[in-house]
């Protein structure tokens, strides 16, 4: 179990970086044999991202919303996130396959969602939390002076080196 760091923490991160959000929305509990495949496909894959560190996945975060399970993923390259998403030897792509064939037997008991984020600048803070979020997924270190406050560290915040 992970230890509650007490003080200001944020995040840092050379590179490019991607955030997406993935998450499933059940319209219809009462069809396990329409959710519950898809459900079990997310930990797989996440696993497989996990053991692999060329994949480009950083770290990921579990939540669950109104609607279902998501996840927010944070990744190293926009290029590896599609890759993974399109290679079929890959846990993904027969997931995504077995979902579609699914959804087409009862449309609209489950719905699946992504929004992907190539990141710019990030701006995070965390006080006497667990490690998580993006601190978790890249490097975490303490809030220094001239970070204290968030317009600061928004301005120096940037992800990408100059020109790539």
């Amino acid at each position: 179990m992970s230890k509650v760091i007490t003080g200001r923490m944020t995040h840092q991160h050379e590179g490019e970086l991607v955030v997406f959000h993935i998450g499933m929305q059940i319209n219809r509990w009462w069809r396990p044999d329409l959710w519950m495949p898809a459900f079990f496909a997310m930990p797989r894959m996440l696993r497989e991202l996990s053991a692999d560190p060329d994949s480009g996945m950083l770290g990921y975060q579990l939540l669950l919303g109104a609607g279902g399970p998501y996840v927010v993923e944070y990744w190293s390259s926009i290029d590896k996130l599609y890759a993974y998403a399109s290679n079929s030897s890959q846990e993904h792509r027969p997931a995504w396959t077995a979902f579609n064939r699914a959804a087409r037997k009862a449309p609209g008991s489950v719905g699946v969602w992504h929004e992907t984020f190539v990141v710019e600048r990030a701006e995070s803070m965390y006080v006497s939390t667990k490690p998580m979020g993006l601190a978790k997924a890249t490097e975490l270190v303490e809030v220094g002076r001239r970070h204290d406050r968030a317009q600061a560290r928004m301005a120096d915040g940037r992800t990408a080196h100059e020109g790539g």
